[in-house]
């Protein structure tokens, strides 16, 4: 059974109507951060495998979107660093941080389509971790955030 904080709506045309708001939705937010805070440290030591040992990731011959292996290592350590930053933002409840958060997960989910052929079973299950990040912060929204004090 999940717990339920109970809040007032006002507003015209309401008697100040009691509106529940479900604590799955704070936990959907908190798992939303933490994800971000996790995805983005393994999108960063993902970055530092391809700039310090360039063999590392073997690309498939011939394929549509061909990047040197070192700039994708650094592509992926800047997006990464930003993706932690953006996940303990997530933690300060804002609309903002919460938007911050869905756009690191949707660039992070975009850059390891085009590292799929580097890496592919890594690269698709970052890109379902990216999924699951963007529907939790998309699941909170601003009236449970102003209701639950989070």
């Amino acid at each position: 059974m999940s717990e339920q904080v109970s809040a007032r709506r006002e507003g015209p045309g309401s008697a100040a109507e009691p509106e529940r708001v479900s604590s799955w939705a704070v936990g959907f937010a908190i798992f939303g951060g933490i994800m971000l805070v996790l995805i983005g440290t393994f999108q960063a030591i993902q970055g530092l495998a391809a700039i310090l040992e360039d063999k590392f990731y073997v690309v498939a011959p011939h394929y549509t979107y061909e990047i040197d292996v070192t700039a994708w290592g650094w592509i992926h350590l800047l997006l990464g660093i930003l993706a932690v930053v953006a996940g303990f933002v997530v933690f300060s409840g804002r609309v903002w941080a919460r938007a911050i958060g869905i756009a690191f997960a949707v660039v992070n989910a975009i850059s390891q389509f085009l590292f799929l052929p580097y890496y592919p079973v890594w690269g698709l299950t970052m890109i379902a971790l990216d999924v699951a990040v963007i529907w939790a912060l998309c699941v909170y929204g601003r009236r449970a955030a102003e209701q639950s004090g989070y």
